[in-house]
Order: structure tokens, then sequence, then C-alpha cells
């Protein structure tokens, strides 16, 4: 292998010219798939196939390596079983049926319904600040929407008398969702007692605004998503999407179909909103092993 390797890289070198740095991150990658190849007594190129390339893959990722790092690996390995290939060193190669780790889909962590309900009672709703922030909490986990587009929603968007708001996601397309009668709930107590207080005599055209009557950032609205995660003692990595995916994650697991579910969440491609039927299949998995008498 280690010929192989060397005649790889002098190949890269000579006629395609790379960088010496690209040409020494090609050998510490390859050093690292030959090692788990020797350790698994793989001792001939012509004995690989896709499984031990997938091994190797899943070794790197068992081992914490980002995805990021082993899309990178499997470049190189991939360029390399090529190289063998057109040298006529092996018949075929094996690294063409290999999916790249960017397909990987982490799953999603989510609230329990009793941590959103938690969360959503911290703020104190006999102060002006108080009010807003629970119509924003509200209006995140009755949308689903992203903190983003929450930011940017404005107030001639949000329609209470028939319960629906218009968000703008990515790549500004235009979505309808509905909201529920705690949410408008909310919203309409902010108009009425908060928002005018806030804005005072300025004009704002968006909806959630801050203390100086001014759009609300993003930061801010996450500093203040989390803050109340703090309060309400919520031991969870708390990241900005956690309450849309607990949104998705709930509806689902109360029989709503994925294609709705898609549709409010603003998904181009539903396989994105088909992660969150795992979160219901690894919950179903946890539950089955702590309560069945035969785990």
């Amino acid at each position: 292998m280690k010929e192989f390797i060397d005649s790889f890289l002098d190949y890269l070198s000579v006629e395609r010219g790379l960088a010496q740095n690209t040409i020494l991150s090609y050998r510490r990658d390859l050093d690292a798939y030959t090692e788990y190849l020797i350790q698994h007594h793989v001792d001939a190129v012509s004995r690989i196939t896709k499984a031990e390339i997938t091994g190797f893959m899943m070794f790197q990722k068992d081992k914490g390596i980002s995805a990021n790092s082993i899309s990178r690996r499997l470049a190189a390995i991939r360029m390399f079983h090529r190289f063998l290939a057109r040298e006529r060193i092996t018949k075929a190669d094996p690294s063409n049926l290999v999916d790249s780790p960017k397909l990987w889909k982490k799953i999603p962590d989510t609230l329990s319904l009793n941590e959103v309900e938690a969360l959503i009672a911290q703020p104190d709703i006999r102060s002006i600040q108080g009010i807003r922030d629970k119509a924003i909490l509200e209006t995140l986990y009755a949308t689903g929407m992203r903190v983003s587009e929450a930011v940017n929603l404005k107030t001639d968007s949000v329609n209470l008398d028939i319960g629906f708001l218009r968000a703008i996601g990515k790549g500004n397309k235009e979505r309808v969702i509905p909201l529920g009668k705690k949410a408008i709930s909310s919203i309409n107590r902010y108009l009425e007692a908060s928002r005018p207080k806030l804005v005072k005599a300025r004009i704002c055209e968006y909806l959630f605004v801050n203390r100086f009557g001014r759009k609300l950032s993003r930061i801010s609205m996450w500093k203040m998503v989390k803050g109340y995660a703090r309060k309400a003692k919520i031991a969870k990595p708390m990241r900005p999407h956690i309450l849309r995916h607990s949104f998705a994650t709930h509806l689902l697991e109360r029989g709503a179909d994925l294609r709705s579910v898609q549709e409010m969440l603003g998904h181009s491609n539903i396989s994105t909103t088909q992660l969150y039927t795992h979160v219901n299949k690894d919950r179903l998995k946890s539950i089955h092993k702590q309560f069945h008498p035969r785990p």
C-alpha cells in the first residue's frame, strides 16, 4: 500500500501540480485509511471493497470525527482508487459506490411537551417585556418559525382574526402558517398592552420590537429564549432551532401528515422533514428499552 500511495502522491505533485500542503493532507488521510485496513487484515488493494471503505468511515464517525473531515478523507480515498484503476493496478474502483458523509444528518434536539410548557411559563407577564417575550415563545412554538423569520415578521403579516401569519423563509419564499388559540391570545395581549409602550411615538413595521421600539435582533431573541431555558432548568443544549424541531416532532407524534408539516416548516425537500420521523423512532426505542420486561 505504501508504494502505491507514494506513486499516487507523486502523480498529484508532478502531473496535477497540487500544492505541497494538499499532498501532505492526502498522505495523512491515506495513512489513516491504510492503518485501518491493516488492523482489519486487508493486505492487498485488490481485496478492498465498498464494505472496507464504509467501515473506515463509520470507524472515523465513532471516533468523533466530523462529517466534513470524513468527507475530505473520502475524497482522498476516491482519488486514490481512481488512480489505481486507471493505472490498471486494480480492476475496479470500489469507492464509486460509497455515499458521501455529507448526506448523514444529525437527529435534531427537541424539548418534551413538559419542557416547552415550562419554558413558555417563564416570562413575567406583569411586565411589558414579559408580555412580549411570552408572545414570542408562543409564536415560535405554535408556528415552527426560524428565529430569523420571527424577527422579520411584520405586523401586517399577522391576521389574528382568522389565525394565520405569513412567514418569509429561505430563498425569499413565502408560506402561510396557522396560529393556535394560545399564540393568538398572547400576541393580542402584546399588541394591546406591551407593543404600544415599547414603540411609543416611533413607527416600526416589525411585530416584535426591543425596549427602544426598534426591530428586535435575532441575537437578542435567541439570548432571551436561552435565558428562559436556564430559568426553567432545562438541561438540554439549547440551539436556535430547538422550538422549531419540537414543533415538528410534536405534530408528527400526534398524527400530523408529513406533507403538511413540510409545508408549515417551509422545507423544499420532504427528506428534510422526514428527519423528524427518526426522532419518533428513537423515542419509541428508548421507551421500549426502559419499560419492556425483556429489553
